[in-house]
């Protein structure tokens, strides 16, 4: 054979391969994304996958779940479980479902590892406070001491073996305000893995997030940003966040002014008293359930604190309302 036939053959053996190669390419992921109004916030899930009808299905399963979620989680709505639990249980144990009966556990870990700045009784505050259906108002001294004597984690007593939920103290009131989009949110994550999806980013409200794998286009993982709680339109922070939540809690969400002073929702429950000293805080952390209720630990318990407890491997990004915004305890 001549040199030139060779090369020929060669040639035509190097295009064999390389069209083989290109048919071997994984096909173009499908982007699916979806919206839906759910616990009075907008949930939001951008999805890739192979199969459109897929992610369609796997994205309206996630929805649905945080629409069970609310039902029995919300106490704004009289035939949740958890507004069963609030009306009866200061007159004696209430049988709980296992699942909420888990949750209140979670929840009193956090109160006691947060020193009970994170309190899910906090409910009294919120109403008298006005933070309740409502933007804020200023209550009378009178009326917060009365609410402060129906708030304290440490009267809930959770029997775990025979699920029951039983208050030892009238008045007591749950909220789940500051841990139910982050709990939709796990839960949201975990029916889309089981569906299949490996790569999805969720969003509550624009405050709780939640990363699945990352986008085919940046394999560090989901971009997001962390605003300026001065100013919307800057920046103050940005991230990837890849099989991690990030939650937000800032003073700018829910707040309103009297006398010349901003009074915010996020609540200090053993001083019966809107947090003051911060502004915003930023939670990355594996699981959403952890970064929401942990941006109310560090909020209200400050950058001391916060640089003294930070549990690992969470990374906690804190504004101040007389210092700089930072990560806490990174340089």
């Amino acid at each position: 054979m001549s040199g030139r036939s060779l090369l020929l053959v060669c040639l035509a053996a190097a295009g064999a391969s390389l069209l083989g190669a290109q048919d071997n390419k994984p096909p173009a992921l499908e982007r699916y994304e979806a919206g839906a109004s759910i616990m009075g916030s907008t949930y939001t899930i951008a999805a890739f996958g192979e199969q459109r009808s897929q992610l369609a299905s796997a994205v309206r399963a996630a929805f649905d779940e945080a629409r069970r979620i609310d039902a029995f989680l919300s106490n704004y709505k009289d035939d949740s479980e958890l507004s069963r639990v609030n009306r009866k249980a200061a007159d004696g144990p209430v049988p709980v479902s296992k699942e909420l009966a888990d949750l209140l556990a979670r929840c009193l870990d956090y109160s006691k590892a947060s020193d009970g700045a994170f309190d899910i009784t906090v409910g009294a505050l919120m109403k008298v406070w006005g933070f309740y259906k409502g933007s804020g108002e200023l209550p009378y001294a009178w009326r917060i001491a009365g609410a402060r004597r129906k708030v304290g984690y440490q009267y809930i007593d959770l029997d775990r073996e025979h699920s029951t939920v039983r208050f030892e103290r009238e008045g007591l009131e749950l909220d789940p305000g500051g841990i139910g989009k982050g709990y939709a949110v796990d839960r949201m994550a975990a029916l889309l893995r089981q569906a299949g999806i490996r790569s999805a980013f969720i969003s509550a409200a624009g405050s709780s997030l939640y990363g699945i794998g990352a986008p085919p286009d940046e394999p560090r993982g989901w971009p997001v940003q962390i605003r300026d709680p001065n100013n919307a339109r800057q920046t103050a922070a940005q991230l990837h966040l890849k099989d991690q939540s990030l939650s937000t809690s800032g003073s700018y969400e829910k707040f309103f002014e009297a006398d010349g002073k901003i009074y915010s929702h996020i609540m200090d429950p053993r001083s019966g008293m809107p947090s003051q000293g911060v502004v915003s805080v930023s939670v990355l952390a594996p699981l959403t359930l952890d970064s929401e209720a942990w941006t109310k630990a560090f909020f209200v318990n400050g950058w001391q604190w916060s640089l003294k407890t930070k549990p690992e491997p969470f990374r906690a990004f804190l504004c101040r309302a007389d210092g700089p915004c930072a990560w806490v305890g990174e340089q």
